[in-house]
């Protein structure tokens, strides 16, 4: 007799106002194996695996586990049966410690106190053994989103989970974390746990799981064997057409400086010294130019800095010429300033407004959506967003009234990108814009930060996907401990020697 699948989800079908997010869907499975979801934006990735979860309640199917048919109401019956699960957006209280998290609900107690002596040691042991290298008393609200992610992580193993459902894990990690959390996921279906992946990294999916269902637009497609089939096959089937995965741009030169920065010193929020040392640099129109590092090297600060969210204590900032080192953020927004901000939950939405108002978040006070008496012009608001959620393919239940918060990662990051691009901006500030998409969606961004290029304004965007870039970047600037180490050209560089200098073990003389 076959053993029985670990998870089998059975013709679920869910449904939500204006939209059917799973269409009877049969996923399946096995016992120690890594199982890649891959799918668009809102193709129904995370709504499937929060039925698993128990999150939602479907309207049709069943699951079973090891055979036998299972009711899970809610996240507490799903940890009871072994299931785990990290979000894409991960649920963390941030005003308590990482300990406090990773208990936070399986707490021991005695006598109406909590009992944390064991707690601690189990959790340091399974840090140890996984290279899940965490600070028990850190505060969450302090520590990175690499952090963040472990501590999720931990949570899972704590409970002894042995079904892990892993939503978008890599989104907001560097690519040396990336590579850390490979290893950790093969090591835990070595030992039999059994892992539900959701990614649209496509390069992971073929490098970490044995097998790959694909999900389009809420229906099932298929099952692959990852080692039998292809990127491009995966990506065809993923999109419904053949994506190109190079970005395709014409030589041109650089005009006028939009951006220069000199000098620029920022404090760190989690300490007294500098996070951002001196830096000077400049964007030009016409160019991409890319601010490569790993992750918690100044970028945040120095992206916040330049966009209005922070103060630099020395140095300054020029716009068009014009100082705006001092200026509020609406100042610099009107001078023609957009900022694809890296966290689209903390600076890019209000998630409890609607689509349509959040797309006209940073213009609603200009003639076109406000009369005169201060009254918005509703009308003109709802012909505004309808045109950028065609635009730029933004899938939404219901549409302009949507609200942001029960959008998919991805089509909130399509939200913020139509709104920022919209504005015909003089620079374009991108910071990881291409986080959450999928592979037809970068290609489509990839396509409008070009465009921006060409129509000679300035970009500076920054990633920590080594590949984009060098495939979409003009210029490479690399960070590293708040300052810029080295400037390359795409063309003649590798990203090796990127890498090297990202770690620190290389630095130039670099002039603005």
């Amino acid at each position: 007799m076959d053993t029985p699948y670990a998870i089998e989800m059975l013709n679920i079908t869910k449904r939500f106002p204006g939209i059917i997010a799973n269409d009877n869907i049969t996923l399946r499975l096995k016992k120690g194996e890594i199982h890649a979801l891959l799918g668009e934006n809102g193709a129904g990735k995370s709504t499937l695996m929060s039925v698993l979860f128990g999150l939602y309640q479907p309207e049709e199917g069943i699951i079973k586990k090891d055979g036998k048919e299972v009711s899970i109401k809610n996240p507490n019956d799903a940890n009871a049966l072994g299931i785990g699960m990290v979000h894409q957006h991960f649920k963390l209280v941030e005003c308590f410690t990482v300990l406090d998290n990773i208990i936070l609900g399986v707490e021991d107690t005695k006598n109406g106190l909590l009992q944390k002596k064991e707690a601690r040691k189990k959790v340091v042991a399974l840090s140890e053994k996984y290279g899940l290298s965490i600070d028990p008393d850190a505060l969450i609200e302090d520590i990175t989103v690499g952090m963040q992610q472990r501590v999720e992580i931990l949570k899972m193993l704590y409970r002894d989970n042995e079904i892990l459902i892993f939503d978008e894990p890599t989104a907001v990690l560097t690519p040396q974390e990336i590579d850390e959390l490979m290893k950790i996921m093969k090591n835990l279906a070595s030992e039999g746990k059994s892992i539900l992946f959701i990614s649209h990294k496509l390069a992971e999916i073929m490098k970490v799981s044995d097998r790959c269902s694909v999900l389009r637009k809420g229906a099932y497609i298929g099952t692959l064997e990852t080692a039998k089939t292809s990127i491009e096959e995966l990506s065809a089937m993923m999109v419904g057409r053949n994506v190109n995965f190079h970005v395709e741009k014409q030589e041109k030169a650089p005009s006028d400086v939009v951006l220069d920065v000199e000098n620029l010193c920022v404090k760190s929020e989690t300490h007294n010294l500098d996070a951002v040392k001196n830096v000077s640099f400049k964007v030009r129109r016409g160019e991409i130019v890319c601010i490569a590092g790993i992750d918690g090297n100044g970028q945040k600060e120095l992206i916040e800095s330049i966009t209005g969210l922070t103060n630099a204590h020395s140095g300054s900032i020029k716009m068009l010429g014009k100082d705006i080192t001092r200026e509020k953020i609406r100042k610099r927004n009107v001078m023609g300033m957009s900022h694809i901000p890296e966290d689209r939950h903390k600076h890019g939405l209000v998630l409890d407004y609607s689509l349509e108002d959040n797309l006209i978040l940073e213009r609603y006070f200009e003639p076109e959506f406000t009369n005169k008496a201060g009254f918005l012009k509703r009308k003109n608001i709802r012909k505004y967003a309808d045109r950028l959620i065609e635009e730029y393919d933004i899938r939404s239940g219901q549409g302009a009234i949507t609200i942001a918060r029960s959008m998919s990662g991805g089509n909130q990051q399509k939200a913020i990108i139509a709104r920022e691009i919209d504005k015909n901006p003089e620079l374009l500030v991108a910071v990881q814009p291409t986080r959450g998409l999928d592979v037809g969606a970068i290609e489509y961004i990839h396509k409008h930060l070009v465009e921006q290029r060409d129509a000679d304004k300035a970009v500076l965007m920054v990633s920590y996907e080594l590949e984009e870039v060098m495939d979409v970047s003009d210029r490479i600037l690399v960070l590293f401990e708040g300052e810029i180490v080295g400037e390359f050209d795409p063309k003649k560089t590798t990203e090796e020697e990127l890498g090297l200098y990202m770690a620190g073990a290389k630095r130039d003389e670099v002039k603005a």
